[in-house]
């Protein structure tokens, strides 16, 4: 390898032909006196260069020292140094979480829970990315990959367990040792997602951004997976619902996630016509329709549900008619701004998210449509290999999602009504 010589804001980096290289906060001279060392690689089939800059940014920040052993295309190999065991550990936690590994794994270390709904102190927390764990003298993946989450031991099944759900006595892993993340750097997806990326834009037709979306949904039906919808109640306000219903006639709903809003403007607009009191024909503002969603709740209270309403005749179309006829699941998740609510909505918070997650399960697209709240908590439950498309007008809304830690979201940035309606488009007709 040839000289090459990289300066960021406080750390060198200098490599030459059979020279160590050190990295560190200290500048071009690193005379740190560590009493913590411990090596780690990152293997073939990995980003090395974007790794070593990461590796660099993170010995940096936390007061440590990394020294690069080896760097060819396939293989990079550092060794860790810090001035005490407590930095050395972070700094090494660091580095694991961006997908560097131990060249001999050490066991991982479990403690019991001491009390339900306690871990132990040091507990591992999860990303939503591909973990896994070296148990029983093997690599072992975890079950329900999610983030922050602990990760639990039970009959040999390795498990991504939320904080709450965790009973008293069982097994938690605690610390770093024994754990490494499973990176791809080009996922099998790749020509699917290669159109938007890691990318926030509105600079594309949106019939091509609706073909990408729809070459992901007939990817994840070939492959037997579902289709989630996680939509906001701005698809019946521009129109979308309509199309999304005739989406979920043709079989490419597999299950909604929203709240109480959706449903409720949805059957507004069926018993009156109107979205928050706005005609849906012409947008021009109804007398009295301010009351329109409450007697469209009120309706709902009357005939016990949803699915009753529909069964009656007093619903007799719109998404929500389309879900119940079709037997599409949803899951209604409540919040304190909700008007009514209808009877259909759990306002029982972690009740809601333990429905949210269940039908997650198996999901090969996730698709939210101006919905930061529930998207947001719907990222927080995927793993990283499960390709999650937000559409909003909103740039920002799909950078926070981003930002949240939904690294595996593709925005577009449009219209959501001519989104669906393209998509549609693409899918049924």
């Amino acid at each position: 390898m040839g000289p090459l010589a990289w300066q960021p804001s406080h750390a060198i980096l200098r490599l030459r032909q059979g020279d160590g290289t050190r990295v560190g906060s200290t500048g071009n001279s690193l005379t740190m006196s560590s009493t913590f060392e411990k090596n780690l690689f990152a293997g073939s089939g990995k980003d090395l260069p974007s790794l070593l800059a990461a590796a660099m940014k993170a010995a940096e920040a936390q007061q440590g020292e990394i020294e690069v052993l080896r760097l060819t295309d396939s293989d990079l190999q550092l060794k860790v140094r810090a001035p005490e065991p407590s930095a050395g550990d972070a700094l090494v936690s660091s580095l694991v979480s961006l997908g560097f590994e131990e060249p001999q794994p050490p066991v991982a270390r479990w403690q019991d829970a001491p009390v339900a709904g306690v871990a132990p102190t040091g507990f591992y927390s999860t990303t939503h990315h591909e973990t896994e764990v070296f148990e029983a003298g093997k690599w072992q993946p975890l079950q329900k990959q999610r983030m922050d989450a602990c990760v639990t031991h039970s009959s040999g099944v390795l498990t991504c367990t939320q904080l709450r759900d965790l009973i008293a006595g069982e097994a938690v892993l605690v610390g770093n040792e024994g754990v490494r993340l499973v990176t791809r750097e080009k996922r099998e997806e790749a020509p699917a997602f290669a159109f938007m990326v890691n990318e926030v834009s509105s600079e594309r037709r949106v019939e091509i951004q609706a073909r990408g979306v729809a070459d992901l949904a007939r990817a994840a039906r070939q492959a037997g997976k579902k289709v989630v919808w996680v939509p906001g109640p701005v698809v019946v306000h521009t129109g979308a619902s309509s199309d999304l219903a005739q989406l979920a006639h043709a079989g490419w709903v597999d299950a909604v996630l929203s709240g109480n809003a959706l449903a409720v403007h949805d059957i507004e607009a069926q018993l009156h016509g109107t979205s928050l009191g706005v005609s849906i024909s012409d947008g021009s503002a109804v007398e009295q329709g301010h009351s329109h969603h409450m007697r469209a709740i009120n309706r709902i209270c009357a005939e016990g549900s949803i699915e009753a309403a529909v069964a009656s005749g007093v619903l007799e179309g719109g998404l929500m008619h389309a879900l119940v006829k079709n037997q599409v699941p949803f899951v209604l998740a409540g919040s304190i701004r909700d008007d009514g609510p209808l009877p259909d909505t759990q306002m029982d918070l972690i009740e809601a998210q333990e429905r949210y997650s269940e039908h997650l399960q198996d999901a090969g697209l996730v698709i939210v449509l101006a919905s930061m709240l529930h998207g947001i908590g719907v990222g927080n439950m995927l793993s990283a290999k499960v390709p999650l498309v937000c559409v909003d007008i909103h740039p920002a809304v799909v950078t926070k999602l981003a930002d949240r830690g939904s690294a595996q979201t593709l925005g577009i940035v449009t219209d959501v009504g001519l989104f669906v309606r393209r998509l549609r488009e693409e899918l049924v007709d």
